[in-house]
Parts: C-alpha cells; sequence; structure tokens
C-alpha cells in the first residue's frame, strides 16, 4: 500500500483504505488487505490516516475506521466498515473492480 497524495485524492477511481495508527481492528485489516496485494504482486490500495485528513473524514461522511473506500468517478461506491476476512473483501473487489481479474498480457 502507498499513502495517498493530495493530488491522487482528486482522482477519480480508487481504493483507499482508511485508518488510524493505534487501531487494533486497522492492523488486522492492514494484514488482509497486504495479503489481497501480495496474491497479485501490484499494489491495489491507498492508504490514509484518519487523524491527519479530518476535511476528507468529513465530506465523505467516513463513520469510523478501519473503512474501504471504493470511488470511481464522482461517487463512492462503497464504504467497507466490516472487512470480516479476505474472502469478502474479495466480493467487493469483484463487484468494482473486475479488471484486476483479467489476465495481463
Amino acid at each position: 500500500m502507498q499513502e495517498i497524495t493530495t493530488a491522487e485524492i482528486q482522482e477519480s477511481d480508487y481504493l483507499l483504505y482508511i485508518y488510524t495508527p493505534f487501531c487494533g481492528t486497522c492492523h488486522v485489516a492492514r494484514t488482509m488487505l497486504e495479503k489481497i496485494e501480495d496474491v497479485h504482486k501490484e499494489t491495489i490500495f491507498y492508504e490514509m490516516n484518519a487523524s491527519l485528513q479530518p476535511d476528507f473524514m468529513q465530506q465523505y461522511q467516513v463513520e469510523s475506521v478501519p473503512c474501504l473506500l471504493i470511488k470511481k468517478g464522482d461517487r463512492v461506491l462503497e464504504k467497507v466498515y466490516a472487512f470480516q476476512s479476505i474472502g469478502n473483501i474479495y466480493s467487493y473487489l469483484y463487484k468494482h473492480c473486475p479488471e484486476l481479474f483479467t489476465e495481463k498480457k
């Protein structure tokens, strides 16, 4: 994962993992996302420390952390708060990012 920049926040499509450093559940969620990236051998998720971005948190009405915010175009398609399992996260990726599962040439 890589920390999202102010310029990248303005982009239209991204998967953003929002966390706080002292949140135990956030550390478990991070591990799940890192395993997904390891399988795909690429950076898929951006990350953001919620404590450092209060305006973003308010603008996008992020209710709690951890949160996986899925944005396409000018719309937030999902805000996932219950990570549950790697399989659960994959269900959201299949739904919103099918390009991750096509063969690359």
